[in-house]
């Protein structure tokens, strides 16, 4: 069952309305470009965010558009926000754990570390990719605590 046949099962069971072809299945899937997508934003997410080399930006388009709300919409801005956060943290590492793509949206769950001693973060960073280019990019960030409820760990 895929997560979209079960939700809409829980939608149904708790009687609660959703909006029409909520549930739809994508018509065909293109695994091809899934996997274009994937690799164009794992080669970039490397270079950019492990290698600091701000020049692997060329793949994000000019009116890229940002929901993280730290960093401005644009190319220009994303690159000038990272400039200077990799100059202040030129220990930051983001280890990418698992990847996966659907259609035009590729998924990073990431271990962002600043330095030896840092935790770090877990994060789950998600770009639309549209004719070979990065559009859009959301993410969720949660820190890595010291001691956890349960021995499984965040990655």
């Amino acid at each position: 069952m895929t997560f979209g046949k079960s939700l809409f099962a829980l939608v149904i069971l708790a009687g609660i309305a959703a909006p029409a072809g909520a549930f739809a299945e994508s018509a065909t899937r293109d695994l091809k470009i899934e996997e274009a997508n994937r690799k164009l934003v794992v080669e970039f997410y490397d270079r950019f965010f492990n290698k600091h080399d701000i020049a692997a930006a060329s793949v994000v388009a000019d009116d890229y558009r940002q929901h993280n709300p730290q960093v401005p919409d644009g190319k220009k801005p994303l690159i000038s926000f990272f400039a200077g956060f990799f100059k202040d943290n030129a220990q930051s590492k983001a280890e990418i754990v698992r990847s996966a793509a659907d259609g035009d949206l590729v998924w990073l769950h990431v271990h962002a570390t600043n330095g030896a001693g840092d935790l770090g973060q877990a994060i789950v960073d998600i770009f639309r990719v549209k004719d070979g280019k990065i559009v859009e990019h959301w993410d969720v960030i949660q820190a890595v605590p010291k001691e956890a409820a349960n021995k499984n760990t965040m990655f």
